[in-house]
């Protein structure tokens, strides 16, 4: 039986549990926030654990496992303690809010013999999943362009107030929302990130970015584009993926839609369950990565994604394009020099 804790009972809190219930092996044993109310609102239907304390939770109540579903400034605190305390960890997106943290996590678990899986939900989303079949099976042929639309609220009062402290939540919108469709855009993509531009705004009074777009080249050619806009007049969450032979489109609003010489299919409709569905996938996962087997993101991954967030709020600042990989800081060097010449 594999003993799991959650720290953090805000949020998605709920669909772990749930799906912690559904995987045999698996119990609910303990669920630790700073708001006792909050913590016994998740633990309670599954007869867990309340601690105030994650702490006094990694001394007392003999787990295995833990989820970190905190603020991102918090999560390298949490990761290290955990791994000192022998526990395999399970982060919720982002991974960090540096490229440092990112790899003194991953060095602090693997010293300690743990596995550190990040949590980037859309990778098991039923929708995602189904579009990820249809570019699997190579009858679109390969992908050529991204472009991905999602919005967001970022007013005062809309969200917890940690959202709007960049040194807690590591940015705004686009370290937030953006990190989304970063993780899908590159996913479906298929190669990384080789450069990039990008602007922000920061509107409604708030003291971190409310809307983003950022222009990526990833190595393989592939060219996105993502814009993140808070407060539309339309809700969306949209990614279209560009193909040699034809067009998918993929949202939770309206499913995952394929259009080819001139005629549309749907591929898959949306259900109510799809999210609680993807968390139980990605819980499985995790157990799976517990028993040996190969996660389907890797932390190298989850880490390219804050290192290309932070790259585009460099872009943002400085104006310029970005390069991202091998020899990047003294190319990017010499594009300053440039510039200033």
């Amino acid at each position: 039986m594999i003993r799991l804790g959650i720290i953090g009972a805000g949020a998605v809190a709920h669909f772990h549990a749930a799906s912690a219930a559904r995987i045999s092996g698996v119990e609910l044993a303990a669920v630790c926030d700073l708001r006792p109310e909050a913590a016994q609102r998740v633990a309670s239907p599954w007869g867990a654990s309340v601690f105030g304390d994650y702490l006094a939770m990694f001394r007392e109540a003999r787990l295995d496992a833990v989820i970190i579903n905190t603020p991102h400034a918090l999560h390298l605190e949490m990761v290290l303690a955990a791994a000192e305390h022998g526990l395999h960890v399970l982060v919720e997106k982002p991974m960090a809010t540096t490229v440092a943290d990112c790899d003194r996590m991953i060095q602090a678990c693997r010293e300690a013999g743990v596995s550190l899986v990040i949590g980037q939900i859309q990778h098991f989303l039923p929708e995602k999943l189904a579009a990820e079949e249809v570019l699997a099976s190579g009858e679109l042929g390969r992908v050529l362009m991204i472009r991905d639309y999602r919005t967001t609220d970022y007013r005062p009062g809309t969200r917890p107030d940690w959202f709007f402290s960049e040194a807690m939540a590591g940015g705004g919108a686009l370290m937030n929302i953006g990190g989304h469709c970063l993780d899908r855009s590159i996913w479906f993509g298929g190669a990384p990130v080789e450069s990039l531009g990008a602007s922000t705004l920061k509107r409604f009074g708030v003291p971190v970015e409310t809307d983003g777009a950022i222009a990526l080249t990833l190595k393989n050619g592939v060219h996105v584009s993502i814009s993140v806009v808070s407060d539309a007049a339309q809700r969306l969450d949209e990614i279209l993926i560009v193909c040699e032979h034809g067009t998918l489109s993929c949202s939770p609003h309206q499913g995952t839609l394929v259009r080819r010489d001139g005629v549309s299919r749907t591929v898959r409709e949306p259900r109510p369950e799809d999210i609680q569905e993807g968390f139980f996938l990605q819980l499985q996962d995790f157990i799976t990565v517990l028993d040996g087997g190969a996660p389907k993101v890797s932390v190298e991954h989850a880490r390219h994604i804050v290192e290309v967030v932070l790259a585009s709020y460099d872009a943002d600042r400085t104006g310029r394009s970005v390069l991202l990989g091998e020899n990047a800081e003294e190319l990017n060097a010499g594009l300053a020099l440039t510039d200033v010449g």
